[in-house]
């Protein structure tokens, strides 16, 4: 059985794909219905129309727009996860700040996973990953998979970042279980910052091989020196990788930080699916 056939966590059973109807939401519209279909998971597909007071008062014939074409758009998502056999569920909601609602819903609907592009229809072209990825990762209880627009998750070959934090542990021990389920190769990184952290990043590593070597997975190693996200995304185009597993926050991260800056400039580099770990 390939791994397109398989379910690669044992619990997606509600999926919410997050969409602005931009041509960055076509990856994770595109792999949201993939998922579901592999994992007979129900789909939850949310657009918020960005609005505030002043344009409410001052354009409604225009917030009267983007209301149609949000609705318009979502019927077109459900229109193509039903003809894959998909059942789905389309909600709109508008206003200021649109990761709350996503949040919200989230929770609300008891959602396994959070699926969404990198950006949206207001990044900015400078902007590697827009704000309402990040803080939808950052305040989201549930693990994000970002999706690049190009990106095929097929689960072939995972890439999983760790740091030996309980983030990156926890990223570890998940990875692990998509591997397991759906017969992936594995390569496990440790980045050292520097020639004097070389010996932590190989007993980070090691650790996580022999977790994988407790679930019968054998894994490939790495401790590249360098700049983490760089050899983090660096190691997953040589590898080939199709999904990277790394925490929400590493070593280094935080508490008053929404999300770590290595997951977030791994999301915003990397031409493969992201799956942050929460």
């Amino acid at each position: 059985m390939s791994t397109l056939d398989v379910c690669p966590v044992r619990r997606l059973e509600r999926l919410l794909l997050c969409t602005d109807g931009s041509e960055f939401s076509n990856g994770a519209i595109r792999e949201a219905i993939r998922l579901a279909k592999r994992c007979n998971s129900r789909l939850y597909a949310i657009a918020v129309v960005e609005v505030n007071p002043e344009l409410e008062t001052y354009a409604p014939g225009l917030v009267e727009k983007l209301e149609r074409e949000t609705r318009t758009h979502l019927e077109g998502v459900k229109e193509r996860a039903e003809k894959e056999g998909v059942a789905c569920e389309t909600i709109t909601h508008e206003g200021e700040e649109p990761y709350r609602y996503i949040v919200e819903e989230a929770s609300r609907q008891k959602a396994d996973l959070i699926i969404m592009g990198r950006r949206g229809r207001s990044g900015l072209k400078r902007l590697l990953m827009g704000s309402v990825t990040a803080r939808v990762i950052g305040h989201a209880e549930t693990d994000v998979l970002v999706v690049p627009r190009a990106a095929v998750l097929e689960c072939r070959k995972i890439l999983i970042a760790t740091d030996g934090s309980g983030f990156g542990e926890k990223a570890v021990r998940d990875a692990l279980e998509i591997a397991v389920t759906s017969g992936s190769e594995v390569v496990i990184v440790s980045v050292a910052p520097r020639e004097s952290e070389i010996s932590d990043a190989e007993r980070f590593v090691q650790k996580a091989r022999e977790m994988a070597e407790d679930r019968g997975i054998k894994a490939e190693t790495r401790t590249p020196t360098g700049t983490a996200y760089e050899m983090i995304v660096d190691t997953a185009e040589k590898e080939r990788a199709d999904l990277i597993v790394v925490g929400s926050h590493g070593r280094t991260g935080l508490s008053r930080l929404l999300m770590g800056s290595v997951a977030e400039r791994v999301i915003g580099h990397a031409s493969c699916a992201v799956l942050v770990v929460k």
